[in-house]
């Protein structure tokens, strides 16, 4: 055993001896290769440094691990001493890699290559990918991804729907009342009731009034002497008197042809319409003012509609109304706005709008609801964007502009109405510009990210350079 051992001590050491007689110029070479590339690194600036032992640790500057080992210097043709994270597009291109920003778009960033926790490689941001004019470059790939659509901007009339609820009123204009104006009494009245429709000059009742007949008899024997009566000058006070009592015109000029004096007085109805009120009764006395018939023309009416405040910028006196009435589906009355209110309701914060209707058929009634359409449709063309086009953070709205081969530029807008899927555009766009209409927020929230990207890429030199004791490249 002891010369068994004697030898083997004696073969190594022979070969040992060997390898050093034998190749005695072999060492020299690994000596000068191993010292040509410390020469030549006091002349070369380290892109960065990695862990000595082979692991995916990286530092921005000179450090030492947990056991006091130097990190390793990394050159620019070091590339397969570089490790496994080295990324094989930066050899492949010829642009200036700025900084690397985390794969999974974290606002994390390290100037030199290096992996995350789940040991994905961080991504490199090249010269020009970033740049400072505001816009954001997309890839093509990533544009057919996200689904990034853009559509030009155009002039057109812009059309703002503007719903209100409302009821159906009377015509203050068109409601007529039949009232004594001298003391009466109701001789007759006619087949006439609340509701029923009347025609202009139909009778509706007799009376007799002392004061009536009085000046019917003086306007008589004024017209009938054989002195005045040729001179139309002095029937023309007892006349007046009659016109005064409200007589109607047909009993003036019944009397005038007969030359009669009647003792009652036919009343008929002064309109076309519906009989609102009936307070006449057969053998009443009725004094003056006391209201007979009230009756109310209803071929045309009213619709009161409570448009809301927000509204009220987009209407205006004239423009057309789509009325539906509820109890009328799919059936649809036109009219236009007559008045607009000029209150405010404080409680439900609304105004109020008249509109006109024609209503022919009479099937609009009282205090029927109904629901307006105004068309607030301007016929001038403005300066439209789609709704969809639009980022609003409430302070602020702003569009992506599409200025071609990738790029996007946010740009600040004021709008002005909106309506039919448009918004106008009062500033901030000129005609002819491409703006995004799909996937703006994800174009949005990229450039927000490399607002941020760019923020700490800029911090990372400016800590490197001040000496921190913690590299900013160093992530485990």
């Amino acid at each position: 055993m002891k010369m068994l051992r004697l030898l083997t001590a004696l073969a190594l050491g022979g070969g040992l001896v060997l390898g050093a007689s034998s190749y005695s110029k072999g060492p020299r070479q690994p000596a000068l290769a191993g010292f040509a590339p410390a020469a030549a690194a006091a002349d070369r600036t380290p892109l960065y440094y990695r862990d000595p032992t082979g692991a995916p640790l990286w530092s921005a500057g000179p450090k030492k691990d947990e056991r006091g080992r130097d990190y390793l210097p990394v050159f620019d043709d070091d590339g397969a001493a570089a490790g496994p994270a080295t990324p094989k597009r930066q050899a492949a291109s010829s642009r200036k890699i700025l900084y690397y920003r985390n794969p999974m778009g974290l606002p994390d960033t390290s100037p030199a290559p290096k992996k995350d926790a789940m040991g994905m490689d961080y991504v490199p941001v090249y010269e020009g990918d970033d740049t400072d004019d505001g816009t954001v470059k997309l890839s093509p790939g990533k544009i057919q991804r996200t689904g990034v659509k853009s559509e030009p901007v155009g002039r057109r009339a812009i059309r703002v729907a503007v719903k209100a609820p409302g009821t159906i009123q009377l015509d203050e204009r068109r409601v007529s009342v039949i009232a004594m104006r001298a003391e009466s009494f109701v001789q007759k009245v006619a087949d006439v009731t609340t509701g029923t429709r009347v025609k202009a000059g139909q009778p509706l009742m007799e009376i007799y009034s002392s004061a009536v007949v009085s000046a019917a008899a003086e306007y008589l024997a004024t017209i009938s002497s054989k002195t005045v009566g040729g001179l139309e000058i002095y029937g023309r006070g007892s006349r007046q008197r009659l016109v005064n009592l409200d007589v109607p015109e047909p009993v003036i000029a019944e009397m005038e042809r007969t030359r009669t004096a009647l003792v009652t007085i036919r009343w008929s109805a002064p309109r076309d319409g519906v009989v609102l009120e009936r307070n006449a009764i057969e053998g009443m006395r009725a004094n003056p003012g006391d209201v007979l018939f009230r009756i109310a023309d209803t071929s045309v009416v009213w619709a009161l509609a409570d448009v809301a405040e927000r509204d009220l910028g987009n209407i205006a006196i004239g423009q057309s109304v789509a009325v539906r009435a509820r109890s009328f589906p799919g059936r649809t009355f036109a009219g236009q706005i007559a008045v607009i209110y000029p209150q405010v309701n404080r409680d439900t914060r609304t105004v109020r709008v008249r509109i006109e209707l024609a209503n022919p058929d009479a099937i609009l009634l009282p205090d029927m609801y109904v629901d307006a359409d105004i068309d607030t449709a301007d016929s001038s063309p403005v300066l439209v964007v789609p709704d969809s086009s639009v980022l609003d953070t409430g302070s602020r709205q702003a569009v992506l502009v599409d200025r071609g081969e990738g790029r996007f530029e946010p740009r600040e807008v004021k709008l002005g109405r909106r309506g039919g899927g448009y918004i106008e555009v009062r500033d901030g766009l000129t005609d002819g510009e491409a703006v995004v209409t799909s996937a703006n927020f994800l174009i949005d929230a990229e450039s927000n990210l490399k607002a941020a990207l760019k923020g700490f890429a800029e911090g990372a030199p400016r800590a490197a350079e001040a000496g921190s004791g913690t590299p900013t490249g160093d992530h485990r």
